[in-house]
């Protein structure tokens, strides 16, 4: 089992979803799971782990299900003199073993360790770092899932679904 994660935040909270998938290749998910996550952390260029990393934990902590792989909007492994990564983060903190795969849309110069893919006719590339395999088999992975764009329908739906919590709760406020 496999899951795929997101956030995005608005008015002091964080909304994450865990999109759970079996093989890279499906197109839909078998299941999804949401948290919404009061947050103090303001971002810092370098430590994002400390405003993501809970609201990733708590998504994952709803679903009860140990993944062998997870894929996170982000980066791995960051530079040493920068510090560790988002994805370095949540597999050091994960009470079982699993890989983590990182997939950024945008290239960091503070980011280390990661290769970049093109995906259907896209000329920007997606930005691949993991923790717990070799990373040109996370790309492997990254370009067999399924979709025929840049980003693979699994992840954008992730995206999507948080931002869909985002909406809803925030039109509540």
């Amino acid at each position: 089992m496999k899951a795929a994660l997101d956030v995005h935040y608005a008015k002091g909270k964080a909304y994450a979803a865990c999109i759970v998938f079996n093989t890279w290749l499906d197109n839909e998910p078998t299941e999804i799971f949401e948290a919404v996550v009061p947050f103090s952390a303001r971002y810092r260029s370098g430590r994002f782990y400390e405003r993501e990393l809970p609201c990733l934990l708590s998504v994952l902590n709803q679903t009860k299900h140990r993944y062998s792989t997870i894929v996170i909007d982000g980066f791995v492994h960051l530079k040493v003199s920068v510090g560790k990564g988002l994805g370095a983060h949540l597999y050091e903190s994960l009470p079982y073993s699993s890989v983590v795969i990182g997939v950024a849309k945008s290239r960091s110069k503070a980011a280390d360790c990661f290769i970049p893919i093109f995906r259907g006719r896209s000329k920007k590339p997606l930005y691949i770092s993991s923790a717990g395999c070799d990373v040109e088999k996370a790309a492997k992975s990254i370009l067999r899932m399924h979709g025929p764009n840049r980003i693979p329908t699994l992840l954008l739906l992730a995206d999507q679904h948080a931002r869909r919590i985002k909406r809803i709760n925030c039109d509540d406020i």
